[in-house]
């Protein structure tokens, strides 16, 4: 290769800030990640990623399966395939929606799921529809599609579908109809909470009746841990319509949270037009989801159901434990939900804290959280913080929660 001769003068910088599109200056880093980059010190106890239990990774199983999945299938492993995914494993998926494997779509990870959903249901200016505080991942996601989100009020119980009931009206009179709302009913990031069935009822039959796709994510359903399952809005979506290609509730979910999250493996189940833009949408992304991956998570679903019984009995304890700290550690006006299910709790503080300016001081004890303010679309939840369990040991969780309480009492007395 010829060598470059080094330039008399300097070069004029380019200009990189102009050549990116309007939408990649929307793009903004998560949060979460950043938050993460500070809290690695492997002296700090870190409550801040949503971070699944390694201890909890079937290991040896996945093993077992990734040899069992080169043997059954051989080059045919590593080999280019189909964008919808690997047949067995939409078959299985169906299979427990009830749906035809025509229905799904396989997708690497759920992120890209949300990621390909908002490219094809959100143009600019749309009304998005997101709880307050919502996941942010899903804000991540449909940001560079430019929407205008609307905030649905929630309570302990999650979406207040009486008032949304009011904010489908009002949009719709001032000539700015909804086109997609997001919900995360089970055991929501970042709080925790749990849509009611009455209120899953309300929310299916409201989106219909005003014509807004229900976008459900739910990668955290089968985490229960205490009270009774309840079922999916897609579920409810598919009585209602008794088709399912015209059944208007889009359902994602995520092998990352029961089996492991390093194979990115989850789904999309929904109508068979939207599958279809979800199809040629994926082909321009990434063609299709490994191969290899797919075949293994296959190979493991025998071991699923005793694998979901552990990783629930695991977050279970854990998540007790963290609530047992919180009334030990924390001040009274501390409020916080105590979670059925999944990897989160949601703390509020009295509103004169900021939790973004606690942070620091946290770290300094050993002990990270996230603040609450990103996970609202439109500002606010200065005074809040998630936190998660399901990654901490219960040495960790005590001695944490004894560090947060100091924090934030300390805060209390400046």
């Amino acid at each position: 290769m010829t060598p470059v001769s080094p330039a008399s003068a300097p070069a004029r910088p380019f200009d990189f800030d102009s050549a990116l599109s309007a939408r990649a200056r929307t793009m903004q880093s998560s949060a979460i990640r950043e938050i993460l980059k500070i809290t690695q010190r492997p002296d700090v106890i870190s409550f801040a990623g949503g971070l699944p239990a390694p201890d909890l990774f079937p290991m040896e199983d996945v093993r077992r399966a990734a040899d069992a999945a080169l043997t059954r299938y051989g080059a045919a492993a590593l080999q280019y395939s189909t964008t919808e995914g690997h047949p067995p494993l939409r078959e299985w998926i169906a299979a427990q929606a009830g749906i035809p494997a025509g229905n799904v779509q396989i997708v690497t990870g759920s992120q890209q799921g949300l990621d390909l959903l908002g490219k094809l249901l959100i143009g600019e200016g749309d009304v998005v529809l997101v709880e307050a505080p919502t996941y942010l991942g899903a804000l991540q996601s449909f940001q560079p599609y430019l929407p205008q989100y609307v905030e649905m009020p929630t309570d302990g119980g999650g979406i207040d579908v009486e008032a949304l009931e009011g904010i489908l009206k009002a949009q719709q009179a001032a000539g700015r109809p909804a086109r997609l709302l997001y919900a995360i009913p089970n055991f929501q990031n970042p709080t925790g909470r749990t849509l009611s069935l009455e209120r899953r009822e309300r929310l299916v039959e409201l989106t219909a009746e005003y014509g807004v796709l229900l976008l459900e994510d739910d990668p955290y359903g089968q985490l229960r841990f205490t009270g009774e399952a309840l079922p999916s809005l897609y579920e409810l979506g598919l009585r209602r319509s008794g088709d399912v290609d015209r059944n208007h509730v889009i359902y994602s979910s995520s092998f990352s949270k029961t089996l492991v999250p390093g194979l990115r493996d989850a789904w999309v189940q929904a109508a068979a037009p939207i599958i279809s833009k979800l199809i040629q949408a994926k082909q321009g992304a990434d063609l299709h989801t490994p191969t290899l991956n797919q075949m293994i998570v296959t190979e493991l679903l025998p071991i699923l159901p005793a694998q979901i019984e552990r990783v629930r009995a695991a977050y279970g304890e854990r998540a007790r434990l963290m609530v047992t700290a919180i009334r030990e550690h924390l001040p009274p006006e501390a409020e916080f939900t105590e979670p059925q299910g999944g990897m989160f709790l949601w703390i509020t503080l009295p509103e004169r804290l900021d939790t973004e300016a606690l942070l620091p001081g946290a770290v300094e004890r050993r002990v990270a959280y996230v603040p609450g303010r990103p996970f609202f679309a439109l500002g606010g939840g200065h005074s809040t913080m998630r936190l998660s369990y399901s990654n901490a040991s219960p040495a960790q969780i005590a001695t944490g929660m004894a560090a947060l309480g100091e924090t934030v009492r300390g805060a209390l007395e400046e």
